[in-house]
């Protein structure tokens, strides 16, 4: 399932990060490249432990946290440390697919989120490119939104022509390994709450209930 998320960041959330990012200082992000994909990988990235770094990853980690959207279809067990990545004219990231383990202990990649930054009109170029079944789906959203896609995707980033990309990035481990199930979780929770505004609690809420927590429970990694 890919999932857009409209104002993650709320307006002044979104002016914190930008302001900052503006005076900080990036390297080259094939440091934190896999060796596939150094040769693909051309843009530059906030320092993990710089300061400017650690003032603003609590921000967005808040903001997924209190997301009710985020919080219903990815079911977080494990979000990584964000990265804040800078794209200027000429930079890209070509096709690849995201390391299925990450961090020291290891979690599992389930699912990667790219958190927009900078306004579409301000950037040329610069989609999110994600191959699916139905071939290549483009994305390039409003600044303080963000896309969730299964990390086993092949995915890139086109080349910026004018203009600054700026992009937060982190992964996530759910409670629900298989992206169908997520799916199907998120479906009937859905549903039921749609259910109980409409009608309030009925046999049938009741049952929809019933389903959503016994399959939660048979697919729940703990």
């Amino acid at each position: 399932m890919i999932l857009c998320i409209d104002a993650v960041l709320t307006l002044d959330e979104l002016e914190q990060i930008t302001t900052k990012l503006k005076v900080a200082e990036f390297v080259d992000g094939k440091l934190t490249a896999g060796w596939h994909t150094k040769e693909v990988k051309n843009n530059t990235q906030l320092k993990g432990d710089s300061i400017i770094t650690q003032e603003l990853r609590p921000i967005v980690h808040q903001a997924l946290q209190r997301n009710r959207l985020f919080q219903a279809a990815i079911r977080p067990k494990v979000i990584r440390p964000v990265l804040f990545s800078y794209y200027e004219p000429g930079m890209y990231y070509g096709y690849h697919v995201d390391n299925a383990l990450m961090g020291i202990p290891p979690m599992r990649s389930d699912v990667s989120l790219t958190l927009f930054l900078s306004s579409p009109d301000t950037y040329e170029g610069g989609e999110l490119v994600i191959e699916t079944s139905l071939g290549e789906q483009t994305f390039k959203l409003a600044a303080g939104s963000a896309i969730a896609y299964p990390s086993s995707t092949l995915h890139r980033v086109e080349p910026v022509t004018t203009g600054i990309r700026l992009a937060a990035i982190t992964w996530i481990q759910s409670l629900i390994r298989d992206s169908n199930e997520r799916e199907i979780l998120f479906d009937l929770d859905t549903t039921k709450q749609v259910m109980f505004e409409k009608y309030g609690k009925t046999p049938e809420f009741d049952l929809i209930c019933k389903t959503h927590a016994n399959l939660l429970r048979k697919w729940v990694d703990i």
